[in-house]
């Protein structure tokens, strides 16, 4: 019933005009950020006083496009209809946000309509940028060995690719800038690499990681991990190796080295691509991104506006230095909401501390996952009574079974505030032992 009624709102809404409307907090985006933070502030301030500006019909966990590339699971379960995880006491306005003036605290709308708030959320997410990439878009659309986990069209064909490869090098590469979840161009590459032992071919197979980074992992308990588990599946790592171009009808991928400048040229027979992302181009020469990147700059601790108090952010949109994940969106749904509130109340937003927490679950077979977990000093902080950085049938069952569930019942409705709860429990249980 409360569907029915918000789409009925919905509908209503994109009939009339939104210049005259205001909201005591405008949330703008409906990712994984957006619904969570808007379901705790409508939650506590009621009926009509937020509002949501997103304009998809279908919310993706994205975090499961792994698994869909790797045939584990199937893309219909990876989304499910907006509108049943947005709060029934907001009002969403189903159309894009064209511009945002923190100083008249106005959102401008696809069609020129306005809205103002009292606050704001922003939690616009990011663009992925395969065009900086000469001849990839052409090759996702035209090649059947070329995928991509990262986009909803070009995840679908990683599984086909999986069993078209018979021989030659399969090549998975991680770009030259920022990007979504660091850890999904590995993921795949461990799933290929089962597949093809499963299949018998693995010896006529290449399995090339070419990365800009000169580390396989940006931390360095799981980078000891990973190289180990490279080297025991036998997989060429070429560091600072970038992708700037993709020939598709001769089958060629072109790096650049970027130490020495020099170019070099891989045949491929199965090509995934990681493309670099950026901010929204609405955020380009936006006040709220103080450098002019575009990411909005936040102070990182409280994730509150360093202009702007009235205004927040989190997600993939912002300038925090930690990795674009939905694990860290976790954490910094719940400090947004309570340093909101607090702000709201005259307070300063200092209640709540975000000290970097993100999460990233390796997948290194179809059976194991190490389940990377740290912070903003890419130092390990682990939830579990155990080693993290050992490769774990347990970790696996969370990743695929478990996770999912926490995302659509609990992260993006509000009720879930990441893993710090659970650590504060295993840390206690751990000094209670070692005492006793």
């Amino acid at each position: 019933m409360q569907s029915l009624q918000l789409a009925r709102r919905l509908y209503s809404s994109g009939s009339q005009s939104a210049a005259a409307k205001h909201f005591k907090v405008v949330v703008a985006g409906g990712g994984c950020g957006g619904c969570s933070v808007a379901n705790r502030m409508a939650n506590k301030l009621g009926q009509g006083q937020v509002c949501v500006v997103e304009p998809n019909d279908t919310h993706y966990y994205q975090p499961m496009w792994t698994l869909v590339g790797g045939g584990i699971k199937q893309f219909a379960q990876s989304g499910t209809r907006m509108v049943d995880l947005l709060p029934s006491k907001a009002e969403w306005l189903r159309t894009s946000v064209s511009r945002i003036d923190p100083e008249s605290q106005a959102v401008t709308l696809a069609n020129g309509d306005k809205v103002t708030y009292d606050y704001l959320v922003v939690a616009l997410g990011v663009q992925l940028l395969y065009g900086r990439i000469e001849g990839a878009l052409d090759a996702l659309r035209n090649d059947p060995t070329v995928c991509s986990n990262y986009h909803p069209e070009f995840v679908l064909k990683t599984r086909p690719a999986f069993d078209l490869v018979q021989g030659g090098n399969a090549i998975f590469t991680f770009p030259n800038g920022p990007i979504k979840c660091p850890g999904a161009p590995q993921k795949i590459m461990y799933l290929l690499d089962d597949h093809l032992r499963e299949r018998g071919i693995r010896d006529r197979v290449s399995v090339k990681y070419n990365t800009s980074l000169p580390v396989i992992f940006g931390v360095k308990k799981y980078a000891a991990a990973l190289n180990k588990v490279c080297e025991r599946k036998g997989i060429e790592v070429n560091y600072r190796h970038n992708l700037v171009n993709v020939d598709w009808k001769n089958k060629r991928a072109t790096f650049e080295h970027l130490d020495s400048n020099e170019k070099r040229e891989f045949d491929y027979s199965f090509l995934h691509i990681a493309p670099q992302v950026g901010p929204l181009d609405i955020m380009a020469g936006s006040p709220l991104s103080l450098d002019g990147s575009g990411w909005v700059s936040v102070k990182k601790t409280s994730l509150q506006h360093e202009k702007y108090p009235n205004v927040f952010a989190l997600g993939d949109c912002s300038n925090v230095p930690t990795s674009k994940t939905a694990a860290a969106v976790a954490s910094q749904a719940s400090i947004v909401a309570t340093n909101l509130s607090e702000v709201m109340a005259g307070r300063p937003a200092e209640k709540q501390i975000y000290d970097g927490y993100t999460s990233c679950p390796l997948v290194t077979s179809y059976k194991t996952v190490i389940m990377a977990e740290f912070d903003y000093n890419a130092q390990p902080l682990e939830t579990f009574p155990l080693d993290q950085g050992k490769e774990r049938r347990s970790m696996y069952l969370m990743k695929t079974q478990l996770l999912p569930q926490v995302y659509w019942h609990g992260l993006v409705k509000g009720r879930w505030t990441g893993p710090a709860p659970l650590r504060k429990m295993f840390d206690l249980f751990r000094r209670t032992s070692k005492s006793a």
